[in-house]
């Protein structure tokens, strides 16, 4: 099986520590090389401590679930016979509290917009049947309990 790797990297510098008053910003560099500033969201710990426009955990999570949905829904249209010309998700997570009163992302919504061109156009029916092959083939969405949902949208 494949393998992948991400580093979370976080150092203390000049900060105390001990009083819990310390940067939560850090980088998240992933094994092809890419590093992305990353923090807690600032509805977790307020800035200065954390960096609103860094990403978060959860904005990660969400995002790597949007990311794994779109690649298989790019591949099953194209092997379909679709031309995909453009595709705009805005994933939205909503946070819960789990049986044990625990904090989680309870659940996702995807919300695909997406245009084609050429001779086959899909009709609603056919993206709401590409959307699910592509749910149904998604490794992230295969991994998490947190209930994932796709409302697609033709552009």
């Amino acid at each position: 099986m494949a393998q992948h790797q991400a580093e979370v990297i976080w150092r203390r510098g000049g900060q105390d520590f001990l009083d819990r008053r310390y940067s939560r910003k850090h980088v998240l560099r992933f094994d092809g090389g890419a590093e992305v500033p990353g923090s807690s969201a600032p509805e977790v710990v307020s800035p200065p401590y954390s960096d609103p426009a860094a990403v978060d955990p959860e904005e990660a999570f969400i995002a790597s679930l949007s990311s794994c949905h779109m690649l298989w829904f790019l591949d099953i249209a194209a092997r379909a016979g679709f031309r995909v010309d453009e595709y705009h998700d805005l994933a939205v997570g909503e946070m819960g509290k789990n049986a044990a009163g625990k904090a989680w992302v309870a659940r996702v919504t995807l919300q695909p917009r997406t245009s084609f061109s050429g001779d086959k156009l899909p009709t609603q029916e056919d993206l709401e049947r590409l959307h699910h092959a592509a749910h149904a083939e998604c490794f992230i969405a295969h991994s998490v309990k947190t209930e994932v949902l796709c409302q697609p949208r033709l552009a």
